[in-house]
Formats: structure tokens, C-alpha cells, sequence
């Protein structure tokens, strides 16, 4: 069972205040092998969806197709998959080795030492050997892990589905633990559905990553498409960090320029006659900012706006610089030996390339980076769009 279809999948609860719809007609496909990870806020949909993947919400309407066979009303111990959950979900009186070979043991006919062959082998991929006689109680986070992780990869399963399972350790073990589930799944070569809040562990761990807010379909695309061609102002804002940074504008076509209060900025004529909008939103992100304090030397000076800086944040290798815009609050990153002081007057340079401009009222992306994305990596299906 590779392939996963998600066909106007809608999830609607029923509250004394009437229904609300956690997931509203989502159309997906999930290829054989992928590693798709789903991302959004709180309260997007996300787990619902994967719950309702699983078997353990029941679909409002749509249909849920493994391998074109339909396993809508089908009962999750029918659909040969396997879930890590945030929590980990062990059970406290039993050791490692019986939490690993409980799913086993209540599903299939192995025999005693069949079943404890499996969980030596599970075992040694999780690297939790000298850990199989001891209890929950007793491992630290990232081991409780491991064995939530030897207890899915033990069974063998033709999908595999987590939900948030790293959001409960540290900063370094996420990280590590990151490295070590890709790994796993490129060696087993599993479909993976991996749920997350964290847009960092999205771009970095999926194939491709889906992205939901309220319940919609936002936009779907490999982590690079999704940063470099967001559908819409949501994925633009959400994707990357520091965020994008946003500015009202409006367009001068007969002039070719942006204008804002405090700047204004030329745009070329083949994009002057495409915008069919002039109410917009100017996006920068913060690592395509340059400043300068010379702006009488740079080679583009019809595209340096005036900031204060406010705030500094060293981090090491690069700085989070806030500067102030008529007002509004703009983040850059500049490199970690570039001296910036709080209180400065200086110029940041938006270049025409890394521009991005939305439609105001729909959000709507309308132009976006000029980075290229090789095409290889991209799909139809990868072009799906959704105004949020």
C-alpha cells in the first residue's frame, strides 16, 4: 500500500454552537514511498486529518482510498498502518521489549521467539538494545521515543503516521531525532504522514509538506517551492523564520512604481501590465534585505527605503536586526561581524529578484522570488493553490 488519495475529505464536529468544520473538502495524493509532512497552526486540521487517515475519527463526507481500495468506514486494526504519538502512549508497567512486541503479540499469529527476534531486530535500528528490559519510568525522553518508534517499526506496516512525536524534547534531541527519522524512513522506505507545528521541521524533513489553516488546504509543494513560490500571503507569512515581512502598497501603473508613506519603489513594465490589482502587499523576507549607510554609493539607490533600527538580536553567526518603517516593524538578517547599533539611521535595499507582491484582499500571490527551483523536484501535483 503506497499510495494514499484524499478525495473532499470533510471533518465537522457538532458543538451547542453549532457545527464546526475541523477539515473542509481536502483533496490530496500521497505517492508510494513519500515522506509528506502536514504543518499549520493550532487548530488548522492537521491531526484531525491524520486521526480521520487512521481510522480514528469518522469522515463527515469525502473518501480515503489506500492503493485505490477504499478504507473510509474501514476499522484502524484494517489498514495496515502504524502511529507515534506526542505523548509516546507506552505503557508504564511493562519493559521496552513488551511495550515493542505488544502490537504483535494482539495482531498476529508469531510465535514467543518469532516476535522477540523481531523486536531484537527493531531494536538495534532504534539503537535501544541495553534499554529492552527496562520500564518507561525509567528512560529519558528521546529513549521513550525510540521505543514509541521501535513499537511502529516492529510491525511493519505499510503507513506510517506521527503526530507531533518530537514536540515534547529538547531543543538538541529534536534536532538529532529529526536526522534520525528521516534516516529510518529512507531505509524502510515507508509512506510517512508527519504532523507538526513546527515549520522548521517541515521544510527540513518532508518530500513535500502540505499546509493547512482552518481547516483548508493551503498550498502543497516541496519545502523549497513552498518558501520560494508561496500560493499566498498565509504560506508566504508561515514559512521561513523570521517571517516574511509584509507592507501595504499600492501600484502606480501608469508611473511603474509602489508607493508607500514613507517609500517608493519601481517596478518593471512587463510586471507593471501583469498586475491586474493595485491594492497590494509588499513581502521582503529577512535574509534578502542588504542595509547600507552610504547610500549615495549603492548601485541601486531607487530601491533603498529609509529605517531606524530599533532592536538587535546577535545570534552567533548572523544578527537579527529591527528596523522601523513609517511605523511598521521590519526584520532583517544581516551577518553576525556586521556591527549594528540600536538607534542607527540607515537604508535597506529590497532587490527587484526577491520581491513579493499579494493581492491585498484575497492574499493571493502575484509575483514572487525569481529563485530558481530545479524542476525535476516539482510535480502537477506540487502546483497545487488555494487562496487563504
Amino acid at each position: 500500500m503506497g499510495r494514499i488519495d484524499i478525495d473532499g475529505l470533510t471533518k465537522e464536529y457538532r458543538t451547542p454552537n453549532g457545527p464546526i468544520q475541523a477539515v473542509e473538502s481536502l483533496d490530496l495524493q500521497l505517492e508510494d514511498g513519500e515522506f509528506v509532512v502536514f504543518v499549520g497552526p493550532s487548530g488548522c486540521g492537521k491531526s484531525t486529518t491524520l486521526r480521520c487517515i487512521a481510522g480514528l475519527e469518522t469522515v463527515t463526507s469525502g473518501a480515503i482510498r489506500f492503493d485505490g481500495t477504499a478504507v473510509t468506514d474501514e476499522k484502524p486494526k484494517d489498514r495496515d498502518i502504524a502511529m507515534v504519538f506526542q505523548n509516546y502512549a507506552l505503557y508504564p508497567h511493562m519493559t521496552a521489549r513488551e511495550n515493542i512486541a505488544f502490537g504483535l503479540k494482539m495482531s498476529t499469529d508469531l510465535s514467543a521467539a518469532e516476535i522477540d527476534d523481531q523486536v531484537e531486530t527493531a531494536a538495534e535500528m532504534m539503537d535501544i538494545v541495553d534499554l529492552l528490559d527496562d520500564k518507561p519510568g525509567d528512560l529519558s525522553g528521546g529513549q521513550q521515543q525510540r521505543v514509541a518508534l521501535g513499537r511502529a517499526v516492529v510491525r511493519d506496516p505499510e503507513l506510517f503516521l506521527m503526530d507531533e512525536p518530537l514536540s515534547n524534547l529538547d531543543a538538541k534531541l529534536r534536532t538529532q531525532m529529526r536526522t534520525e527519522l528521516q534516516q529510518l524512513q529512507t531505509e524502510l522506505g515507508v509512506t510517512t504522514v508527519y504532523v507538526t507545528h513546527d515549520q522548521t521541521e517541515a521544510m527540513t524533513m518532508g518530500d513535500r509538506i502540505v499546509i493547512l489553516n482552518d481547516g483548508r488546504l493551503q498550498q502543497v509543494g516541496t519545502p523549497l517551492e513552498c518558501y520560494h513560490r508561496p500560493a499566498n500571503q498565509f504560506v508566504a507569512g508561515f514559512i521561513g523564520s523570521p517571517p516574511m515581512n509584509f507592507l501595504d502598497v499600492d501600484a502606480d501603473l501608469e508611473d511603474g512604481r509602489l508607493d508607500h508613506p514613507d517609500f517608493t519603489l519601481p517596478l518593471s513594465d512587463s510586471l507593471a501590465d501583469e498586475l491586474d490589482s493595485t491594492d497590494l502587499v509588499l513581502g521582503i523576507r529577512p535574509e534578502h534585505v542588504s542595509l547600507t549607510d552610504t547610500p549615495e554609493t549603492h548601485p541601486e539607490p531607487n530601491r533603498l527605503i529609509e529605517t531606524d533600527v530599533t532592536v538587535t538580536e546577535p545570534m552567533g553567526d548572523i544578527t537579527n536586526v529591527y528596523l522601523d518603517v513609517g511605523g511598521e516593524a521590519i526584520t532583517v538578517i544581516v551577518d553576525g561581524h556586521v556591527g549594528v547599533d540600536p538607534g542607527g539611521h540607515l537604508h535597506m535595499h529590497v532587490p527587484a529578484s526577491k520581491m513579493h507582491l499579494f493581492d491585498a484582499e484575497s492574499g493571493r500571490s502575484i509575483k514572487h522570488s525569481d529563485e530558481p527551483i530545479d524542476s525535476s523536484s516539482l510535480s502537477e501535483a506540487d502546483s497545487h493553490v488555494e487562496t487563504a
